[in-house]
């Protein structure tokens, strides 16, 4: 260890201690990149909140059914909702089964090879995301992200933003 020491020299110090404060820039800057974030969301629902009536909490989240890439259904998620069940067909020889139970929602039963939807299991959370990608389905889950007592519809109209949502991962 001594001979380590010896063979650096006072600048070769200041070179690692430099590159180890810049490793934790990233995590700086993306901490307050979503800091300007949610501030302007809350300065922006705080605007929208006085202009509009805010949503009830019963039908805050919803769900979205998308077949390549268009909107099919929506179903409103909350706890008084009623247990259905609704059969897609996306194409020829493809079915996938929904179901919503209160506030989450599942692909059943679907005829695609590796079933990675229907493992996926329920969703209910806003940001979460089944996909069944053979037959070009995906369920989506909008609604408040923020205890603001409004919908947040900044999901739905803008597909690229930058926020941050869950990903459910098959088991």
């Amino acid at each position: 260890m001594k001979r380590l020491f010896s063979l650096l020299k006072p600048f070769d110090y200041l070179i690692i201690l430099g590159v180890i404060a810049l490793s934790f820039l990233p995590n700086i800057l993306t901490f307050y990149h979503y800091q300007g974030l949610n501030n302007s969301e809350e300065v922006g629902q705080v605007i929208e909140a006085s202009s509009t009536k805010a949503t009830p909490a019963s039908s805050s989240t919803y769900a979205l059914i998308k077949i390549d890439g268009k909107e099919v259904d929506r179903f409103d998620l909350s706890e008084d909702a009623p247990h259905e069940e609704k059969t897609y067909y996306p194409h020829p020889g493809q079915y996938n089964i929904i179901e919503r139970d209160g506030k989450r929602i599942r692909v059943r039963e679907d005829n695609s090879p590796d079933q990675i939807a229907v493992k996926t299991s329920w969703v209910g959370r806003p940001g979460q995301v089944s996909i069944c990608l053979p037959h070009g389905l995906i369920i989506e889950i909008h609604g408040e992200r923020s205890t603001g007592g409004r919908t947040d519809t900044s999901q739905s109209s803008n597909a690229n933003s930058s926020q941050e949502e869950d990903l459910v991962l098959p088991k």
